[in-house]
């Protein structure tokens, strides 16, 4: 069995298609496709509120493909999310109406908590009884989600981001806010580890020196956020070989996973290859389970 998930952020839209595999009682996801193109619908809204006909129009014709995509795949079950840009948008509902009449692609506009809960679903799958603070950084909001004995205290989202910080449209106090949830949320009598989720740290976490497969340190993100700002966007793309959509935003994404482990206090930062898709994936799921 075939599922798959559409992730439509300020940034990027991805499509992931996953398999189903049984072994006895575990159930876990192989991914067989995956596809990401660069909208950044985040333009459009972070500066004049609404998004434009271009960008409905490319919207619609990448639903069509991922339609084609998953009809390829014969995927038996699916959903289509849509975060920050679009739940901003003052036309989101009416373009996400005006997508399904074209595709028959349904997009459920989901607030921050519904992402940080889709997210965290899988994420809490690679903690411990540690105390954990995950940071999920898009493209115009943050979620963060403090972790203790494997069962979430408390979380909150937050209108900063890195397509957001690129056009300088974050929310006034935004970065006082957060330092402030975390000074209240973090136990600041036990260590806490940081969980970073996005592109962004992906990316990051890619090009740096690591402790583990999956673990690295502040100092060493601090030292390839650094080394990328001394490259111009050109040379980031031709040198480095970033993505034009990725090169524009990886420092702003950086600075906010750097500043909200310095006001936590720590020191390395697990990244595991989960996000908001596998959340989706492993939702689509439940349900089709429960159809059969």
């Amino acid at each position: 069995m075939k599922l798959a998930a559409i992730d439509i952020g300020s940034n990027a839209a991805r499509l992931q298609i996953s398999t189903v595999l049984h072994n006895d009682d575990l159930v876990s996801f192989k991914r067989v496709e995956y596809v990401r193109f660069p909208l950044r619908l985040g333009h459009d809204v972070f500066n004049y509120g609404s998004l434009t006909p271009e960008s409905e129009a490319r919207t619609t014709k990448l639903m069509q493909a991922y339609k084609l995509l998953m009809e390829l795949h014969e995927v038996e079950g699916y959903m289509a999310c849509a975060t920050s840009a679009m739940r901003e948008s003052s036309n989101g509902q009416e373009v996400a109406k005006r997508i399904e009449e074209v595709t028959g692609i349904k997009i459920h506009i989901i607030d921050g908590r519904k992402e940080a809960e889709l997210i965290n679903d899988v994420v809490v799958h690679a903690l411990d009884d540690r105390q954990y603070l995950h940071i999920d950084v898009g493209g115009g909001s943050t979620e963060l989600n403090v972790y203790l004995n494997r069962e979430k205290i408390n979380s909150k989202s937050f209108k900063i981001g890195s397509v957001r910080l690129l056009e300088g449209k974050e929310h006034k106090g935004a970065w006082r806010k957060i330092e402030d949830w975390v000074e209240d949320n973090i136990d600041s009598f036990q260590e806490v580890t940081a969980v970073g989720t996005g592109g962004n740290i992906s990316k990051l976490f890619n090009l740096a020196s690591k402790i583990s497969e999956t673990e690295t340190t502040r100092s060493e993100i601090e030292r390839i956020r650094d080394f990328i700002a001394g490259f111009s966007q050109e040379d980031r793309i031709n040198k480095l070989r970033l993505n034009a959509d990725r090169a524009d935003v990886i420092v702003p994404a950086a600075d906010i996973y750097i500043s909200v482990m310095k006001w936590a206090g720590a020191n390395k930062i697990i990244v595991p290859d989960l996000g908001l898709k596998d959340g989706i994936i492993q939702q689509v799921y439940a349900q089709v389970k429960k159809r059969k």
